[in-house]
């Protein structure tokens, strides 16, 4: 399938582009160039953004790893340097200013956040630009991708709902299901419209008994949800404020009697869909 992609959100800027890294925990990203304005998402340490325009401190980018579109605070960026080397595991960990656990705790890095690792000491590995985070958080970018994106997605059990959110500290339906599937070596669009659009394939007959399994994204009009099981869904929900999991026949009749009905269900297959640029980021 060939995807045109039109929507601002995806719609590369004008011009020419300079590579900048995010080198902050989580840089917020809106849609215009103003303080307090809303979150559309989030982008993460280690992060690489092409830069585009400069307004009121704030610089608009456009997000590497899924082609979002937004305006950066300026101070978030830096310059590339050294090659990334290892990735996070934990839901959220603490980069200390030395290999001690009783030192100065600096920045919070959340599950998904890229780093170069420079030098070891003892438990605790040197990443630049953050400080020292204790190894059993890390894992090399070369290490295999997970197999069980539900099994990613239950970590994030009881993290605050955050709107546009994409970290440890709090997220959204769409932030959590692109966090684990891109655990998984999947990238899927940020946004459950998008991802209902264009992530993996549609389920025909999702409503008959048992044909929902692991790891299938059932979806309603602004909402989706990881399936744990065929009558289980996990998903960060306003109902219960933080990431939750519930009866499936639960959270349709309770999202019905506020919303609307489900829309919809999609599998992703993650054999075939790992290693490919999907159209609508090409």
């Amino acid at each position: 399938m060939t995807v045109t992609v039109e929507d601002r959100r995806l719609k590369r800027p004008d011009g020419p582009a300079e590579l900048r890294r995010v080198c902050t925990d989580v840089a917020k990203i809106g849609m215009s160039p103003e303080v307090g304005g809303g979150v559309a998402t989030e982008a993460l340490f280690g992060e690489d953004v092409e830069c585009f325009s400069v307004a009121d401190g704030f610089t608009q980018v456009r997000c590497m790893r899924d082609g979002y579109v937004g305006w950066m605070p300026s101070e978030h960026l830096a310059t590339p340097g050294s090659e990334l080397s290892h990735r996070v595991t934990a839901l959220r960990t603490f980069a200390y200013a030395e290999a001690n656990l009783k030192s100065a705790a600096g920045v919070a890095l959340s599950f998904g956040s890229q780093v170069c690792v420079t030098r070891t000491d003892g438990d605790y590995a040197e990443c630049k630009g953050a400080g020292w985070v204790h190894t059993a958080h890390l894992q090399p970018l070369s290490a295999p991708f997970s197999d069980d994106p539900a099994r990613i997605a239950e970590q994030y059990v009881h993290t605050p709902y955050l709107w546009g959110g994409r970290s440890g500290l709090g997220l959204d339906c769409s932030g959590l299901v692109q966090q684990v599937f891109e655990a998984a070596g999947v990238m899927i669009p940020r946004d459950s419209d998008m991802q209902f659009a264009w992530a993996g394939d549609n389920i025909p007959d999702w409503t008959a008994p048992g044909a929902l399994q692991r790891g299938d994204l059932v979806f309603w009009d602004g909402h989706v949800g990881i399936m744990l099981a065929p009558d289980t869904l996990l998903h960060a929900n306003a109902s219960h404020m933080a990431v939750a999991a519930e009866p499936l026949a639960e959270a349709i009749e309770r999202i019905k009697s506020k919303y609307a009905a489900p829309i919809g269900a999609r599998r992703i297959d993650l054999d075939t869909s790992r290693g490919e640029t999907p159209d609508w980021l090409a």
